[in-house]
């Protein structure tokens, strides 16, 4: 098995028995998982691989997060402490942690119902409302404890220390440095050999999008509407339902201190995308109402963040950088989807905003 985790050493560390079976589970894009099995019962051991989010301080503070949101009743999978209390275990200088296996399956939003789609958006209603309880500065009571030792630092993506404010806003992309990008990249398309049909589509769909922007390069939107905690990374790989009901939000590398109604349309434009690049638009009006109802968000937050998105996704083009600079194709099977969804969402801007605030 490739990068085969040190289980011996591992398993010291916690009363889970010893290893029978450990299996690698393939839908993680930057971190590794495992299903394990041992002679105490099963488990999702995860290797914390991505250098942006595997600070050992930085995933145990993760982890309490997410215990006391189980305490809330919010569906998620916290970690099992090891036999000295840490949910942590460094093992030649890698993070892994052990938690309990969940039964369950991804559900894209084609596999649900429009009364599934609006409890989706009930349940990231909930996660925003209760990040709010249990993160720090945002007003819990003396009695459910001090949280400053909790989470005393989220941090973004790129390792910086974020707090409510400015730091969770961040500037929308320049439309001068995504044209320098667009031409180091149709230059590396044109350099790979032998050209094949990813190749066409990616130069395709690059001087359409540069066309695009050039057309739309004044509607570049100001720095993002008011912050919160997130999850970060809300998407169907990160959510396991057990029958017709969800029964583990998983994944929380990324949370942090960012625009919520961004994470509402982001994670709507991962789950309702159909393979041609259309949002299926009256499950995202089911889902979003949902939302805006839970959360308390307003139409008019949602329109803004519909703006931004779509900006963002204008202006990025990440799965490219990753196959032409990284050499890193595990994402290239997203790629005709996400690209052809911006081209359809500038036509259909006003559905979409629509969609989100009706």
């Amino acid at each position: 098995m490739p990068h085969a985790p040190p289980l011996g050493a591992l398993l010291r560390q916690y009363a889970a028995g010893s290893a029978l079976t450990c299996e690698p589970v393939d839908q993680g894009l930057l971190n590794r998982g495992y299903r394990l099995r041992t002679t105490r019962g099963r488990y999702f051991l995860k290797h914390h691989f991505d250098p942006e989010t595997a600070a050992p301080e930085s995933i145990a503070r993760q982890h309490r997060a997410t215990q006391r949101l189980a305490d809330l009743g919010v569906p998620v999978a916290p970690p099992l402490p090891g036999r000295d209390g840490r949910t942590v275990a460094v093992v030649g200088g890698h993070a892994y942690a052990l938690h309990p296996w969940v039964d369950g399956r991804h559900r894209h939003g084609g596999q649900l119902t429009t009364a599934q789609c609006g409890r989706l958006g009930t349940l990231l209603g909930v996660v925003h409302a209760s990040l709010e309880r249990v993160m720090p500065g945002q007003g819990r009571t003396a009695s459910e404890g001090h949280l400053s030792d909790v989470f005393p630092a989220a941090r973004s993506s790129a390792g910086r220390p974020e707090s409510p404010g400015c730091a969770g806003r961040p500037e929308s992309a320049n439309p001068a440095d995504t044209f320098a990008l667009i031409d180091d990249l149709l230059t590396q398309v044109r350099r790979h050999r032998p050209a094949d049909a990813f190749d066409e589509l990616a130069r395709h769909r690059l001087l359409e999008r540069r066309e695009l922007l050039e057309r739309h390069a004044d509607r570049r939107p100001p720095r993002g509407g008011s912050v919160g905690w997130v999850h970060g990374d809300f998407h169907p790989f990160n959510l396991l339902y057990r029958g017709d009901a969800p029964a583990a939000i998983v994944d929380w590398d990324r949370l942090g201190v960012h625009p919520r109604a961004e994470e509402a349309v982001r994670a709507a434009a991962i789950f309702f995308v159909r393979p041609g690049g259309t949002l299926d638009l009256p499950k995202v009006r089911a889902y979003a109402r949902a939302y805006r109802r839970t959360a308390g968000a307003a139409p008019s937050e949602l329109t803004a963040a519909v703006h931004r998105v779509w900006w963002e996704r204008l202006n990025d083009f990440w799965m490219l950088r990753w196959h032409y600079e990284r050499g890193d194709t595990r994402a290239d099977p997203q790629f005709p989807a996400a690209s052809a969804l911006s081209v359809w969402w500038t036509r259909e801007y006003d559905a979409v905003c629509e969609a989100f605030a009706d």
